[in-house]
């Protein structure tokens, strides 16, 4: 699980790096920008292949080619920010995400992960089947067993990652 934290420009490689990670968080400060064609060169780090499947192929070009400075309020309107929090508590609610999944299931994690990522690839009788195989795996989990049993006795799961 990996999580960007932009708190101030995410601008050429460091944009497309933070793209390839599994959530992103902002400040409100925080912009990200394709800055490569302002110094005539090509998006690289992987965000020709990532912005155009996050955003769609018309919207990521249009970044691409004004290099244009998105604001975070911008960023998770369009789908490329998951969070914008206030520079002032920023700091704060990134740590709670972070200690959120740390203590989080992650095999469960990694499992999620896999079938989203199959998804783009597959044809529905494929991800059906995919996600049944994933599931049978998560649902012998210790984790899972540990999940249901913390359900059950309303307490917090404590989970071991298997």
């Amino acid at each position: 699980m990996t999580i960007a934290a932009l708190n101030g420009p995410a601008v050429g490689a460091s944009a497309n790096i933070a793209l390839a990670c599994d959530i992103l968080l902002a400040a409100r400060s925080a912009y990200l920008q394709e800055a490569f064609a302002k110094i005539a060169l090509v998006p690289d780090a992987g965000g020709t292949w990532s912005l155009p499947r996050i955003v769609g192929a018309k919207r990521a070009l249009a970044l691409m080619l004004t290099a244009d400075q998105i604001p975070a309020g911008d960023l998770e309107r369009m789908g490329l920010v998951y969070k914008v929090f206030d520079d002032a508590v920023f700091r704060d609610e990134v740590a709670a995400y972070a200690r959120r999944f740390a203590a989080g299931p992650a095999m469960t994690y990694r499992l999620i992960k896999e079938a989203a990522r199959s998804s783009e690839a597959n044809d529905l009788t494929t991800q059906l089947a995919l996600e049944a195989n994933l599931q049978r795996k998560a649902g012998a989990s210790e984790d899972a067993r540990e999940g249901v049993a913390a359900f059950r006795e309303k307490r917090a799961p404590r989970y071991k990652g298997r």
